[in-house]
């Protein structure tokens, strides 16, 4: 380097540290000391620009990171009738939660009804259920919803159960522009990894793109769309796979809510996203690094967002449920320990840390508790708060950061020429042609290729073995909770006033055939005449269809 170029890159380098230095100070900071048990104080962040809080956002999205604020211990937490879930909320925010994280049934998941024909056997099993306004009622009862933040992971029927919750909120007494929290309502993800869809791509975008105008205008502190990877790496993607798919849908949203009229810097300051933190300590903290640098580049590059708050990739990060073992559960509580710690590295908004017993079964108190624990050893003991990116620099982590991103661009090109310039429309021939499942499919089979043959240690599974599993106590939800779900349905349903609920229906069917209109105030008033998840679902089907997912060969 030449003494003109060393000059001028010391004085970019001295104008972004003095612009950071301003941020930080002007930022609110908690009170406790940044300094190593000890007594040794620590620099908020160490190396050279950018820094946390400056374009690409590559060490992080605030300037003073969890200085001022932790991230969210967001536990998610659903299971049984809404008041075995509403009692597991309150235990959650007695033992110092900060947000809440709602787990439906597969029934609710489905858009099915409790009394579906194919709800038998499934109704509270892996989470809450909810048909009618009154669940959602009971749900959240007695619990602040204007002082906590909730997060409902819900995405074919993602509509109607954020109309249900504003719903709720309003009888409560609490306005929805005062809402805060996210739901998931990325349908994307269902069709490349978790199958939970109901009707075919383009019409689900279209409630996407329906529900991100609405928030837009009427709930500022609402994120409408979480664009998901955990799914894709629990169906046993690559890390980079994980990335690329997850930040390549976030981009066909985009192009989504901007044809629908929407402008970028009105809409994407409210996109969040949902990763995975899975077992390679370092992988995951490049791709969450890289994650951030790619979202803002293409923001800025590609879609011509003016405002920083469009570029900030800000995410949760939930650890993989898919690495917990049934054999020697106990150990889990270690895996989950370091996953969490990658995420905290890594610089997630928020984090949910599972539960020892998930292999098993629904997590008990005890389980929940301790996953809690985890988070929170990592957050007040452990030091990793007090420094923005503190392994930022390292060679091997920039090493790994740059090597994410290569991956993903590589994916990004296809796409691109899937599409025809498109990356939405790559995306929808991706999901028509199998791309993305057969991506999936050959990373789930390497991986398990690898483990069979002893390539690939997973303690306690092939090697290690030599433990004592003992008799675990486990959460079970008994035929009792299905039979209490369906009278209490029948005794919604018998109460309401079925003229309302034929109208509001029927309503719905004729507004889904003008795309120009937005469905969320009719499902909004459909909930409020308790009509059940099902029949709202069902009333768009004559218009949108069903979808059949392609065998791929």
């Amino acid at each position: 380097m030449t003494d003109d170029r060393a000059s001028t890159e010391s004085d970019r380098t001295g104008v972004a540290r003095d612009e950071w230095q301003a941020a930080y100070d002007a930022a609110e900071l908690r009170d406790v000391p940044f300094e190593t048990m000890s007594g040794v104080p620590v620099e908020p962040v160490y190396g050279d620009g950018p820094y946390p809080g400056q374009y690409p956002f590559t060490r992080g999205v605030y300037p003073s990171m969890y200085r001022s604020r932790l991230w969210t211990m967001r536990m998610f937490a659903g299971f049984g009738t809404a008041e075995d879930t509403n009692a597991r909320f309150k235990e959650l925010l007695r033992n110092g939660g900060t947000g809440l994280s709602t787990a439906f049934d597969m029934p609710t998941l489905m858009g099915r009804d409790s009394n579906s024909e194919w709800s038998t056997g499934e109704v509270g099993r892996a989470g809450v259920a909810v048909d009618t306004l009154a669940d959602m009622e009971d749900l959240f009862a007695d619990i602040d919803l204007g002082g906590v933040s909730t997060s409902m992971t819900i995405n074919g029927p993602a509509p109607m159960l954020l109309a249900m919750y504003i719903a709720t909120a309003e009888k409560g007494g609490t306005a929805r522009a005062d809402l805060a929290g996210t739901i998931q309502n990325d349908i994307f993800k269902e069709y490349q990894a978790q199958k939970e869809y109901i009707y075919p791509p383009r019409p689900s975008v279209r409630l996407v793109t329906d529900m991100m105008s609405f928030t837009s205008a009427e709930m500022p502190r609402w994120h409408p769309v979480s664009i998901s990877g955990y799914h894709i790496r629990e169906a046993g993607s690559t890390a980079a796979h994980e990335l690329a798919f997850t930040l390549a849908n976030g981009f066909a949203y985009v192009e989504a809510a901007v044809a629908a009229g929407l402008d970028i810097d009105d809409f994407a300051p409210r996109l969040s996203f949902f990763f995975n933190s899975h077992s390679d300590f370092f992988e995951e903290i490049g791709k969450f690094r890289a994650a951030r640098r790619i979202w803002a580049r293409w923001m800025k590059e590609r879609y011509g967002a003016t405002s920083e708050r469009s570029m900030l990739c800000r995410f949760h990060t939930q650890t993989a449920g898919v690495s917990l073992t049934a054999q020697q559960p106990e150990v889990n509580i270690a895996r989950v320990a370091i996953q969490a710690l990658a995420g905290a590295l890594g610089g997630t908004q928020s984090l949910h840390t599972d539960s020892y017993d998930e292999a098993l079964a629904l997590p008990t108190d005890k389980a929940a508790r301790i996953a809690l624990r985890t988070q929170q050893v990592v957050a007040h003991e452990t030091g990793v708060a007090n420094v923005a990116d503190p392994l930022g620099g390292a060679p091997y982590v920039e090493w790994m950061t740059d090597e994410m991103e290569r991956q993903a661009e590589e994916v990004f090109a296809h796409l691109d020429e899937l599409g025809d310039g498109s990356i939405l429309e790559g995306v929808y021939a991706g999901i028509d042609n199998g791309y993305f499942v057969g991506e999936i499919a050959d990373a789930a089979y390497r991986f398990e290729r690898e483990v069979h043959a002893g390539r690939r240690i997973i303690v306690g599974v092939n090697d290690f073995t030599d433990g004592d599993d003992g008799q675990q106590n486990l959460l079970r939800i008994d035929a009792e909770t299905e039979e209490y779900q369906l009278k209490r349905l029948a005794a919604v349903m018998q109460d309401r006033d079925s003229d309302a609920v034929a109208r509001v229906l029927s309503r719905i069917t004729t507004e889904a055939e003008d795309a120009t209109i937005n469905l969320m105030p009719a499902f909004i008033d459909a909930v409020q005449a308790y009509a059940t998840e099902e029949e709202i679902c069902q009333a768009l089907v004559p218009v949108f269809g069903t979808y059949v997912e392609k065998a791929i060969i």
